[in-house]
């Protein structure tokens, strides 16, 4: 038995002849929370998602339109299969991406080959630590040191020409 839609096939693009049963919907795997949340009956999974609705695709006529029992044409149904498999893909990966993300998958992976993979890497790991603080204190008083040293040197030249200045004036003060 076909069902026939309202409108004429010439007036309505979107005409293909549906028949049968209708297609089961998409089980959306969360809450509005974002808790999960089992699949009710009637839903399809996104795991066999596609297996279930390769059932429901008919076979069209050359202008489109359904010739056998189906509520799914091929090219409909290839979108469809297209839009769950990016789905399942992201509902898979999500948690992966979000661990990029923050870079807690980075932090994981080095702390299992530090923690596995290199048992010396612990102990040089601290020689490199304490040689880069020794490094930083020495550059540290460094500039502590050239900053007084600048200040001493300007402190002589001034004592220097004061000094000068007065032996000048007594000098003049002599011979006036």
């Amino acid at each position: 038995m076909f069902l026939i839609s309202t409108s004429p096939p010439t007036s309505n693009p979107m005409y293909i002849n549906q028949s049968g049963p209708l297609v089961p919907m998409l089980c959306n795997p969360f809450y509005a929370d974002l808790t999960i949340r089992p699949c009710s009956a009637g839903e399809v999974e996104l795991t066999n998602a596609t297996q279930v609705w390769s059932s429901y695709v008919c076979q069209v006529s050359p202008t489109g339109i359904c010739s056998t029992t189906g509520r799914l044409t091929p090219a409909f149904y290839s979108q469809m299969s297209a839009a769950v498999n990016v789905s399942y893909g992201l509902n898979n990966n999500a948690p992966f991406l979000i661990d990029l993300g923050d870079c807690t998958f980075a932090r994981e992976i080095f702390n299992e080959i530090y923690r596995d993979h290199c048992p010396s890497l612990r102990r040089y790991s601290r020689w490199i630590y304490i040689g880069l603080v020794m490094v930083s204190t020495a550059v540290m008083l460094s500039l502590i040191f050239w900053v007084i040293y600048g200040r001493e040197r300007r402190h002589r030249v001034y004592s220097k020409q004061l000094v000068s200045e007065s032996a000048q004036g007594a000098e003049r003060e002599k011979h006036s």
